[in-house]
């Protein structure tokens, strides 16, 4: 069976070139998932995959929260695949830094949700964790509980050990073996 998210990914988010990450690391592949992800065919496929992973690492949970910047598309589309599937689940922003302006807020959309809320963490690609960590303490911060990550893509280069340490459960649609097979460096 075919993997259409999977061969989107592969023709619209794989690049091979000299590529400074988010985490400082230098890598020879890039997965930016955005032009995937922001496709209609993408975001519905993303949107279905990553709701399924959330649930079966969390049942319980009620809310999914994404990670600025490409975390939130995502949150926004499983959003969107849990009222058609009827066991709705709402999204949450979680901002890099705070705001200069209005609310300051760092969390967009959890004033509603109950303390201790459950919620799934969602990323586009995870390196070292220490972003999609840091998106934990300030949600755990706020009162609400994380239940998870999952990501589309583990760059296998030390986040699920990072988050492991951490104590917290990890999943990932994918990894870079998908698009460079076993073996592959960074």
């Amino acid at each position: 069976m075919t993997d259409r998210l999977l061969d989107m990914l592969r023709e619209h988010s794989f690049r091979r070139g000299t590529f400074t990450l988010s985490s400082g690391k230098t890598s020879d592949f890039f997965i930016d998932c955005k032009p995937t992800v922001l496709r209609a065919h993408g975001h519905v496929l993303v949107g279905a995959a990553l709701m399924d992973a959330a649930l079966q690492l969390a049942p319980e949970l009620v809310a999914v929260a994404g990670v600025e910047l490409g975390g939130c598309s995502l949150a926004s589309a499983v959003a969107y695949a849990s009222v058609g599937r009827g066991r709705p689940l709402d999204a949450v922003y979680v901002r890099k830094s705070q705001k200069g302006h209005g609310t300051q807020k760092l969390l967009e959309g959890a004033a509603h949700l109950s303390p201790g809320a459950g919620l799934v963490v969602l990323e586009d690609t995870i390196t070292t964790g220490g972003s999609t960590l840091r998106a934990v303490a300030q949600i755990r911060e706020a009162g609400l509980t994380v239940a998870g990550v999952v990501s589309v893509v583990d760059r296998l280069e030390g986040g699920r050990e990072a988050l492991d340490d951490a104590g917290v459960p990890y999943v990932s649609l994918y990894t870079r073996t998908d698009f460079m097979g076993e073996g592959a460096s960074s």
